[in-house]
C-alpha cells in the first residue's frame, strides 16, 4: 500500500524538518516546502493527501495558500500553524474551508493525531468517490445487458430521462426489471450523491404507508413512542423509488398527490410542513389508464406520476436479450460457485431461447441459479434447469384467470416437467436429508455423494432450512 502523501510548507526550514521527522515515523511520505509556489505545484503535479501550512510566510499568507490548494483539489484537507496573536485568523480559515489548525508551541502528538484524522478524512473521500462510480458504472443504461432494437430504445430513453428532475412512471410486467432502471435514473442524474430510498407500496397497509411515507410525531397513535421521519425526508436530495405504485389505495392517492404538488410533507400527527427536494420514480405492473377509466385510480395523479413513462418489454418479445442475459447470470454463479469452467450443454441453450420466460428477467436468472447449483458435473444439463412447462406457469399481468383456475383444479395431474417449486424444494430437501443420514450429517461425505462440492451443499442446506451434524 502507497504511503499517505504530506505536504509541509513552512518558511522556517527547521519546522519543516521537524514535522517531516514526526510524521515520517508514522508511515507518510513527506515532502517539505519553503516556498508557496512550489508546494502549490508539487500539489498539482503529484496530488496530496494532506496539506500542513504556516498561517503567517512573507510571500502568501496561510488562507491564500489554503483557496489555492482547495482549486486544485476541492477535497483536499488543510492543517494550518498558527502562534497565539493569529488564532483568529486561524479560526476564520475554518470559515474558508480548513481542516483544523494546531497552535504553536504544539506537541508532537498534538499534530500526528490531527494528521491522522484529515488522513481518514481523505481516505474515506476517495473511497465514497470510487462507490459513487461503481454504483454509477453498475447501473448506468450501458451496463444493462440488452442486445435488442426494442430494449435499446429503452434505455436510450432512461438515459434522457435521468439528465432530467422530472418524475418517471416505469410499467411492466413482473421481473422486467423496473427496479433495475429507477436505480439507472437516479445514478445517471445529478443526484448520484443522495440517497435512493425504495418502498413497496404494496406490502403496507394504508395507516402504516402514509407514516412510513410521511413519517410521525411521537404519540400520533398507539406504539409511536417517539418522532420518525418518513421516507420522503430520508431521500432528501435524492431519488424515492414508489414500487407498486398501482396498489395505493383511492383514500391515500390523495395525500400522495397533495406532496408531490407542494413538494412538502406534514407528518401524520403533526401540524407544520416540511419542505422536501425529491426525485420520484414510480413503477407499476398494473395499466394505470385502464384503472384510472375504471375508477380505481385519480387521473390528476397518474398524470403527476407519468411526466417521463417507460414501458419495459416482456422478455418473450426480446429474445434476442435472453442468451446474453444468461450468460450474464451464468459467469456471477461461476465466481459464487468457484468454478470458473461451468457452462451449458447445447440442448439448454435450445431450452432457454424456446422457453416464454412468463416470470421475465426474474425467471430466467433463478433458472439459470438453479442449474448452476444442481449441476453435478462442469455442464448444466436440461435436467438441471428443471424449467416448467408454459401451460403449468402463470403469467398474473395479462390477468390469465382461466389457465390459473385450470392449473389449481389439475395440479394433480400435472405432468413431472410441471413440478412447482415448492414440490420441488420438498423433494430435495427430503433426498439431502436421506443422504445426510447416511453419512451421520458429515456434510463433506453428503457433498462427495452427491456430486457436489461444500460450498454448493451448505447453500443449499441454508436455502432448505437444513441443519446437519459432524464436520
Amino acid at each position: 500500500m502507497a504511503k499517505p502523501r504530506v505536504v509541509v510548507l513552512d518558511d522556517e526550514r527547521r519546522m519543516v524538518d521537524v514535522i517531516a521527522m514526526v510524521l515520517g515515523r508514522d508511515g507518510c511520505d513527506v515532502r517539505g516546502f519553503g516556498d508557496a509556489a512550489a508546494a502549490l505545484a508539487a500539489i498539482e503535479r503529484d496530488g496530496c493527501d494532506v496539506l500542513v501550512t504556516d498561517l503567517r510566510m512573507p510571500e502568501l499568507d496561510g488562507v491564500e495558500v489554503l483557496r489555492r490548494a482547495r482549486a486544485l483539489s476541492p477535497e483536499l484537507p488543510v492543517i494550518l500553524i498558527t502562534a497565539h496573536a493569529t488564532v483568529g485568523t486561524a479560526v476564520a480559515a475554518l470559515r474558508e474551508g480548513a481542516f483544523d489548525y494546531v497552535q504553536k508551541p504544539f506537541e508532537n502528538d498534538e499534530l500526528r493525531a490531527l494528521v491522522r484524522r484529515a488522513l481518514d478524512v481523505t481516505r474515506l473521500a476517495r473511497e465514497n468517490r470510487y462507490l459513487r462510480a461503481e454504483l454509477k458504472s453498475r447501473f448506468a443504461p450501458e451496463s444493462v445487458v440488452a442486445e435488442s432494437a426494442r430494449m435499446r430504445e429503452v434505455l436510450e430513453l432512461v438515459r434522457r430521462a435521468a439528465a432530467s428532475r422530472s418524475t418517471v412512471l416505469v410499467t411492466g410486467e413482473s421481473g422486467t426489471g423496473k427496479e433495475l432502471v429507477a436505480r439507472a435514473v437516479h445514478y445517471g442524474s445529478d443526484r448520484v450523491g443522495g440517497p435512493f430510498v425504495a418502498v413497496n407500496c404494496k406490502a403496507l397497509a394504508e395507516g402504516v404507508l402514509e407514516s412510513e411515507l410521511f413519517g410521525h410525531e411521537r404519540g400520533a397513535f398507539t406504539g409511536a413512542e417517539r418522532t420518525r421521519a418518513g421516507l420522503f425526508e430520508r431521500a432528501d436530495g435524492g431519488t424515492l423509488f414508489l414500487d407498486e405504485i398501482g396498489e395505493v389505495p383511492p383514500e391515500f392517492q390523495a395525500k400522495l398527490l397533495r406532496v408531490l404538488q407542494e413538494r412538502a410533507v406534514r407528518r401524520v400527527g403533526g401540524s407544520d410542513e416540511r419542505a422536501v427536494d425529491v426525485r420520484i420514480v414510480a413503477a407499476t405492473n398494473r395499466d394505470l389508464r385502464s384503472e384510472v377509466a375504471a375508477g380505481r385510480f385519480r387521473e390528476d395523479l397518474y398524470f403527476r406520476l407519468a411526466v417521463i413513462p417507460i414501458q419495459l418489454p416482456p422478455l418473450r418479445e426480446r429474445r434476442e436479450d435472453v442468451l446474453p442475459l444468461a450468460r450474464h447470470f451464468l459467469e456471477r454463479w461461476r465466481a459464487e460457485l468457484d468454478r470458473p469452467s461451468l457452462d451449458w450443454t447445447p440442448e439448454v441453450e435450445d431450452a432457454l431461447v424456446r422457453h416464454p420466460w412468463p416470470g421475465n428477467v426474474r425467471e430466467l436468472e433463478n433458472a439459470v441459479e438453479r442449474g448452476a447449483v444442481l449441476a453435478r458435473g462442469e455442464r448444466i444439463t436440461l435436467d438441471d434447469l428443471l424449467l416448467e412447462s408454459p401451460d403449468a406457469t402463470r403469467n398474473t399481468e395479462r390477468g390469465d384467470v382461466t389457465a390459473h383456475a385450470t392449473r389449481a383444479s389439475d395440479d394433480a395431474a400435472a405432468p413431472p416437467a410441471a413440478i412447482l417449486r415448492d414440490h420441488l424444494d420438498r423433494a430435495t430437501r427430503e433426498h439431502l436429508e436421506r443422504v445426510l443420514a447416511q453419512h451421520r450429517g458429515r456434510r463433506g461425505e453428503a457433498a462427495r455423494a452427491l456430486g457436489v462440492d461444500r460450498a454448493t451443499l451448505y447453500r443449499l442446506m441454508r436455502r432448505l432450512g437444513l441443519e446437519a451434524t459432524g464436520d
